[in-house]
């Protein structure tokens, strides 16, 4: 009768926590931020704790402020100054200032015979078929915008919704997170040194993944963003902003925006431009993703570049933008998981030191 109660009880507590994993999904994306900046800020938290013991509630605060003065205040001015470039360029082109189609024309011109072939090839080289399609593509992006006005004020109200949830879950990780600590390690079945490897492994993931990540991002973004500006081409925070998202994408990046510039450049005639943008490209924005990437993110997690390309991706492709820290992280578990378990198997099936005996097996 024991047996048949514990597992009743046991179904019910997994029935409970699928159920509040359930209501709480439409905010996962708040929960998983707000964790991560609990994970982030937690030196500096601790920092004002002890400058401020025991005043818990304020320091937690403070924090918060902290983390709003200097993450989401930026972020909120580059995405309100984005827009309004975007804007720019979007007007631009549906009133014909800036012709796509005459711009193509230039770009095949100054394309060699083989490569025209080539484009030609898959019917890219049609004027009319080009005119056509950004015509098309125009049409239905302006119908798009105008039809789903309703839904783009909702997914405004829903980001500030959830903007708030994390902020507010932030304080209380951050106050309580001792508390949180505990009942997590008295509730998860697992021995302690178990426990203990996870939780460090996931802490130095999301640290590294997400220091790394950002950092290069940022770098790149605004190292394009420069060159762009300095080389007189339009929108250039519009592009910074394209290059430091693309930046998430280990190996592949930013060079998806430069080098096709580069190559306009070069077949419109402004050679020492395109040079400069692919020189500054391959030796300035390529290296920070080639060293700088690694040292942060595959140094400090002991994963794989590899292991860390493909999580990526997979976690993107999976998760949208939130998958390039739940994408590392899971494979960052996966490998810790299976590590713990080999060395416990292991541990298993070693001889007892102290018996002289050997193993029953071997006799």
């Amino acid at each position: 009768m024991r047996t048949i109660e514990d597992k009743a009880f046991l179904l019910l507590i997994f029935v409970v926590t699928l159920g509040f994993a359930w209501i709480l999904w439409p905010f996962y994306g708040a929960v998983l931020w707000g964790t991560v900046t609990a994970v982030l800020f937690a030196p500096l938290h601790r920092r004002l704790l002890r400058a401020m013991a025991p005043r818990r509630s304020l320091a937690a605060f403070t924090t918060v402020l902290i983390v709003v003065a200097i993450v989401i205040l930026p972020l909120t001015l580059i995405g309100l100054s984005l827009g309004q470039e975007a804007s720019g360029a979007y007007a631009k082109i549906k009133s014909g200032e800036l012709d796509l189609v005459r711009l193509f024309q230039q770009v095949l011109d100054a394309l060699p015979a083989w490569a025209t072939g080539l484009l030609d090839s898959f019917g890219l080289v049609s004027l009319g078929a080009i005119q056509e399609r950004v015509s098309a593509s125009l049409m239905k992006g302006s119908q798009l915008l105008a039809g789903h006005a309703l839904d783009i004020g909702q997914g405004t109200f829903d980001f500030i919704a959830n903007l708030f949830a994390m902020l507010y879950l932030l304080f209380f990780l951050l106050r309580d997170r001792d508390t949180l600590a505990a009942r997590l390690k008295g509730a998860i079945p697992l021995r302690a040194e178990q426990l203990e490897a996870l939780t460090l492994k996931f802490v130095v993931v999301i640290r590294a993944t997400v220091k790394g990540d950002f950092l290069v991002a940022l770098l790149q973004g605004a190292l394009g963003g420069l060159i762009f500006w300095f080389l007189g081409i339009g929108a250039p925070l519009l592009w910074a902003v394209v290059m430091a998202f693309l930046s998430l994408l280990p190996a592949i990046g930013a060079a998806l925006v430069w080098m096709p510039v580069a190559i306009y450049l070069l077949a419109t005639g402004a050679v020492w431009q395109g040079i400069v943008l692919i020189l500054y490209g391959m030796l300035v924005i390529g290296l920070v993703d080639n060293f700088l990437r690694p040292m942060l993110v595959g140094k400090d997690t002991k994963i794989p570049d590899y292991v860390v390309l493909i999580s990526t991706l997979g976690g993107i492709a999976t998760f949208g933008l939130n998958g390039f820290v739940i994408g590392p992280v899971i494979a960052a578990m996966f490998i810790a998981a299976w590590d713990i378990f080999s060395e416990s198997k292991r541990r298993a099936g070693a001889p007892d030191p102290s018996s002289s005996s050997p193993p029953s097996s071997l006799l």
